[in-house]
């Protein structure tokens, strides 16, 4: 696969992921963790299906127990609390603190060997900071304490995915049909902790259900693989402030379906961020 392939289908990803917000929102009211039970055992049905097609047993069994705990706490951690943050806040401000994952993922990658950080990347944090600020006054209207909690759960998770990313550089490459394993056992502890702590509420109608598949299917599913492809052989600082759009489209799309009202406060808290972001990568890129 050429390099020019491979950071277009990794981008895919970045496209899905802008939907992450909307289909959680339509899903509504099913548990996070019933949610992510639903959602994973999709995405890794799918894996199974790509695994069986190309032959990657093998791999699997040659993949380290190190990178299967990892990868699959990774994904755990990040959707339940994302899924959490916007059961607690409204959708378009914690779907936009969460994604100051890309902005994080560069201020840590400073603390890998041979990376440094440098002005821009402070920089950068301090706008990322900013566009965070923005959203939680509302714009000036006043802080609306209310949904800290959300907030909390937003900027944890973000947090959660950053550390993951920047972290599993150090774990080597592994096989893309390893994201399957990831999606299965992400979707077995979160079926037994649903169990434990949460009220079984299944999506309701149509549209419940429907959001459902199709995070299963796309954010929550093919695009774990499709950037698996993207950052392993393609080009990895394209795809980095690629992704930096992913807040853009996500507001834009609540906004569209009626969900999230447009207002100068979101356009200047999605400014900051992507502003800040990608500051931040070319800091890093000039390092």
């Amino acid at each position: 696969m050429s390099r020019g392939k491979a950071t277009l289908i990794g981008f895919t990803a970045v496209l899905l992921w802008s939907l992450l917000a909307l289909l959680t929102v339509g899903s509504s009211p099913t548990p996070p963790l019933l949610l992510n039970t639903i959602c994973f055992a999709i995405g890794g049905g799918i894996g199974l299906i790509w695994v069986q097609v190309t032959g990657s047993w093998g791999e699997l069994r040659r993949v380290p127990l190190r990178a299967y705990v990892f990868g699959s706490v990774g994904l755990f951690g990040y959707h339940a609390l994302y899924f959490s943050a916007l059961r607690a806040a409204p959708a378009a401000e914690a779907g936009l603190i969460a994604y100051l994952w890309p902005l994080l993922i560069v201020l840590l990658s400073g603390l890998l060997p041979g990376e440094r950080l440098k002005a821009g990347h402070f920089l950068g944090a301090t706008l990322g900071f900013l566009g965070a600020a923005a959203i939680i006054t509302g714009g000036g209207a006043g802080f609306q304490s209310a949904y800290l909690p959300g907030y909390g759960l937003a900027f944890l998770c973000a947090l959660f995915w950053s550390s993951y990313s920047v972290g599993s550089r150090l774990l080597g490459t592994v096989p893309t049909a390893s994201v399957a394993v990831f999606c299965l056992v992400t979707a077995i502890a979160s079926l037994g902790l649903h169990l434990l702590w949460e009220e079984t509420v299944w999506p309701e109608g149509a549209m419940g259900w429907t959001s459902a598949l199709l995070l299963g299917l796309g954010p929550v599913g093919l695009a774990f693989y499709v950037w698996d492809i993207g950052v392993k052989q393609g080009d990895i600082q394209m795809l980095g402030t690629s992704s930096y759009a992913a807040p853009l489209l996500s507001t834009l799309i609540l906004v569209l379906a009626g969900i999230a009202s447009p207002s100068w406060s979101l356009v200047l808290a999605a400014f900051f961020i992507t502003g800040g972001a990608v500051l931040a990568a070319r800091a890093s890129k000039s390092a």
